[in-house]
């Protein structure tokens, strides 16, 4: 997983492109992605575990998900099913899942630490005119 620590600043939010690439990161690893097959929920779940179901598929980490995460995806819906039928709730438990949560990067700080950064349409569109202006700027000398 990601660092330890407070919650990392977005890389828009740091001063130099060197801050957000510190030689104490790791190198990417990279891999083939395969498609992913999405269960279906399960009917009698809680309604809790029910409205993280469909809240995670819609958010943009999923973009990244494969059936791999959506399997436990499904086993955490189903633990939060659980315990939230519990007469007697166990503190332990909830910390269990909101570790296994932060592993599919349901929060914005989990994806943080990991480097992932959600972003508008809109402002996606901005940063890829910004970067086309400064490649043309570059390829005439105009920047170094």
């Amino acid at each position: 997983m990601g660092s330890r620590g407070p919650v990392p600043n977005r890389s828009d939010d740091l001063s130099r492109d060197r801050d957000a690439n510190r030689g104490d990161r790791a190198p990417i690893t990279k891999g083939k992605s395969r498609p992913a097959t999405v269960p279906d929920p399960d009917e009698g779940w809680h309604p809790i575990a029910r409205l993280l179901w469909n809240a995670t598929l819609e958010s943009g980490q999923a973009d990244f998900y494969e059936s791999s995460d959506y399997a436990f995806l499904y086993s955490i819906c189903d633990d939060v099913s659980y315990y939230k039928r519990q007469g007697k709730r166990s503190g332990q438990m909830l910390a269990s899942i909101y570790s296994a949560m932060e592993n599919l990067l349901v929060t914005e700080g989990a994806r943080r630490r990991v480097r992932v950064e959600l972003q508008d349409e809109e402002e996606a569109e901005d940063d890829a005119v910004v970067t086309q202006m400064d490649d043309y700027k570059r390829s005439l000398g105009l920047v170094v």
